[in-house]
């Protein structure tokens, strides 16, 4: 593969293979060699440089100007990742990643917060040179990458090499039409435990009934909300948090199938649908839109292929929701819809499926992040 243009033809979402032919090429390189898991199906993760620096504000570069410049102007102080560090909330860090893109002039890429970093209400974006807008990278750029970090809700420790976003490269327009997500859902079922509603993407509906009863008490468990001033949570250790010192259950009682959302708190929730992503496909989850109320699904995420794949453990799994009320209080009723999947052709099928070597959230229902223990 040649530097300006990637070779083969048809337009899709790399797959890993694709990506490690990216990264031999050159169109990625990093000072690290690749931690063993650090290439998904359909995605890479970024690591975090060694420095980060607490800024004023978050901040676009615009057309003229390196997001180098930005943080040189814009920093109050810089702060040392090599042994780790805490990441107050309510403040914004900018970190340099150790990946830097050198893109095929035919190559783009889009960026997300991984799972677990939403699941934290940690808000992260890629930013880029000349950027005009957020977690997008022009085909063809070259240069390097930031993460702004914005943890809104618990306070949690990063060091050089944490993996907080991830990134997916594409290469020319490869979203199904709903014409043709009604085909796939036809051929492989991409939505069970209820109606395939797809209008601009699969939507997707919340689950306020619950279906497993509560261990603390009577009622079923639908959700979970945030508690304020908690300890730290740090990013890279799994399984090592209780569940009660961070989270407050919300417990469904009697026939009421209802949940008053508070301004400005955040809940994990799940959703009423068993989704499935074939292994040919790649999905997103997009914001949900506003005009509908005053809520919305606060991260957008990546879902990879075999996700809720039979074939890998899946035979569906429920999409976990970050969700986020504004302004106002919010009812949201059980069967309202909350979010909405897009699903994308691969560029080829990935040699490796979601799931096939272990997953935190394969099979999933209602999941907290895997830093807590079950």
């Amino acid at each position: 593969m040649g530097s300006n243009e990637m070779t083969g033809s048809g337009a899709g979402i790399l797959a890993a293979q694709d990506i490690r032919e990216l990264a031999a090429s050159g169109a990625i390189s990093t000072a690290r060699p690749f931690d063993a898991d650090q290439i998904q199906p359909a995605s890479l993760d970024l690591r975090l440089g060694a420095r980060a620096y607490r800024v004023r504000a978050s901040f676009l570069p615009g057309p003229d100007l390196s997001v180098e410049a930005k943080v040189r102007a814009l920093t109050l102080h810089e702060i040392d990742l090599t042994e780790g560090s805490v990441l107050e909330t309510g403040c914004v860090y900018v970190v340099p990643l150790m990946e830097i893109l050198a893109l095929p002039t035919d190559v783009s890429a889009s960026a997300n917060p991984k799972s677990s970093t939403g699941r934290l209400d940690v808000f992260t974006r890629v930013i880029c040179d000349q950027a005009r807008a957020f977690d997008t990278i022009a085909a063809g750029y070259r240069g390097p990458l930031w993460l702004e970090i914005s943890p809104r809700t618990f306070p949690v420790k990063v060091r050089a090499g944490s993996r907080l976003s991830q990134i997916r490269f594409r290469r020319g327009d490869a979203r199904l039409s709903d014409a043709e997500l009604v085909e796939v859902h036809a051929r492989e079922t991409i939505v069970s435990g209820g109606d395939a509603v797809i209008q601009g993407g699969l939507a997707l509906s919340i689950d306020l009934e619950g279906t497993a009863p509560f261990a603390g008490g009577t009622g079923n468990l639908v959700g979970y909300r945030a508690k304020r001033h908690t300890g730290v949570v740090d990013v890279d250790r799994k399984a090592a948090l209780d569940v009660l010192d961070f989270w407050e259950p919300i417990v469904r009682r009697g026939e009421q199938k209802a949940l008053i959302l508070d301004p400005d708190e955040f809940y994990i929730l799940v959703s009423r649908e068993a989704v499935h992503v074939p292994p040919d496909y790649a999905a997103e989850m997009v914001p949900f839109d506003p005009l509908v109320g005053e809520f919305r699904v606060h991260y957008a995420g990546f879902f990879d292929p075999g996700f809720g794949h039979a074939g890998v453990g899946g035979a569906g799994a429920r999409a976990v929701l970050e969700v986020r009320s504004h302004e106002v209080p919010f009812i949201l009723d059980h069967g309202q819809t909350i979010g909405r999947l897009v699903y994308e052709r691969m560029r080829r099928r990935p040699d490796c499926l979601y799931g096939e070597t272990g997953s935190s959230y394969q099979a999933q229902g209602l999941k907290l992040s895997k830093h807590f223990r079950a």
